[in-house]
């Protein structure tokens, strides 16, 4: 089968011919059809982000494909079915504290790395071997409509968050970070869960404004302007009345004052996730007031990723039409384009835009 191969940190991908996948128990092969391109792929890629990976791989997290074969422990799966190749691939021997890898991406730890030593390749291929519980079933789909599919590997990653936080119909979100692509998604992703308002935090007027267009009445915006004490006022001013979750969604090149200010919104009570990037490169962590978390009885959680069962959920909220994946702009790429697909990533990225390769 054809594949694209990362050989060497800071060389192209590598288009070749290479042996198909094997499949075991407890595994799934999937024909891949589409497959999304992270915006910040090219960093992983030339070693602007230290993503410790095995070398050579196939990269691509987040594929959608149809099975091909599957092992003697799946019941309900048959060949052609349309999945979501899950690249959250967790350890099966450690219920409470998994190793976890993103299959094609990254491996965090030690134990990750002898996950990802065998989970290792990504969907930029022809096929991928998946475990069994990471194929997906997202029901029957148009090949067509496989790359605006892709935008599950986005969705997810916010839904994983809301759920952390019992997110309940009515409350009000803070989005922080909404501008980018991950925080885009979880303005959308709140809203389909219930919110009653979204306070979408960013520093990209256009994008802000974009998101008021799209969205409603329910999206109100706040473009931050570095002064913490007055960006927070706005925050607080924006919202309806007292602001039950922040979902912070910063990327790795945005400052703690930025978080600090989104963080300390939040009504006495109420739900913090972390999910971004702030403080991957370097610099000073988060310094928040312990008398106010302590008095408040504020509830702050990282959140890495999500549990298996949202991508089912998240498929059913697609389904129901509370999550229309036609806001999604997609730009496919052959396989053997795969190094301007990377590019294109980079250099066209924003909320609602996808970049596809269709191996």
């Amino acid at each position: 089968m054809k594949a694209a191969i990362l050989k060497a940190i800071g060389a192209p991908l590598s288009v070749e011919d290479v042996a198909e996948p094997t499949l075991g128990t407890g595994e799934v092969i999937v024909d891949v059809v589409a497959t999304g391109v992270l915006s910040y792929a090219h960093e992983v890629f030339s070693g602007k982000r230290n993503y410790p990976m095995e070398l050579p791989v196939i990269p691509g997290s987040g594929s959608i494909g149809r099975v091909r074969a599957f092992g003697p422990d799946a019941t309900r799966l048959k060949v052609g079915d349309w999945v979501f190749c899950d690249p959250t691939v967790r350890c099966r021997d450690e219920a409470l504290a998994p190793d976890i890898v993103l299959q094609g991406l990254i491996a965090p730890t030690e134990g990750a790395w002898r996950l990802q030593r065998y989970f290792h390749d990504g969907g930029f291929a022809e096929q991928i071997r998946v475990p069994t519980e990471n194929a997906t079933r997202i029901g029957e789909i148009e090949a067509a409509d496989a790359g605006r599919w892709c935008a599950l590997g986005l969705l997810l990653v916010p839904y994983g968050g809301l759920l952390a936080t019992g997110l309940r119909a009515g409350q009000t979100v803070v989005v922080n970070g909404a501008t980018g692509r991950f925080g885009g998604a979880g303005v959308a992703v709140a809203l389909a869960m219930g919110a009653g308002c979204v306070v979408a935090t960013g520093r990209n007027s256009e994008a802000l404004a974009e998101l008021e267009r799209r969205f409603g009445a329910r999206v109100r915006t706040v473009r931050m302007a570095g002064d913490e004490a007055d960006d927070r006022a706005r925050i607080v001013a924006a919202a309806p009345g007292p602001i039950d979750v922040v979902l912070d969604l910063l990327p790795p090149e945005a400052s703690i004052a930025q978080v600090r200010t989104g963080i300390l919104t939040v009504r006495p009570n109420g739900q913090i996730v972390l999910m971004g990037g702030v403080g991957m490169a370097g610099g000073p962590g988060l310094d928040l007031p312990y008398p106010w978390i302590m008095r408040n009885n504020i509830t702050l959680r990282g959140q890495w990723m999500y549990p298996r069962e949202a991508v089912l959920g998240m498929a059913a909220l697609i389904r129901a039409g509370l999550v229309d994946l036609d806001q999604f702009t997609t730009t496919d790429f052959a396989l053997a384009d795969v190094n301007a697909a990377v590019e294109h990533a980079a250099t066209k990225a924003g909320p609602f835009r996808s970049t596809i390769i269709r191996p």
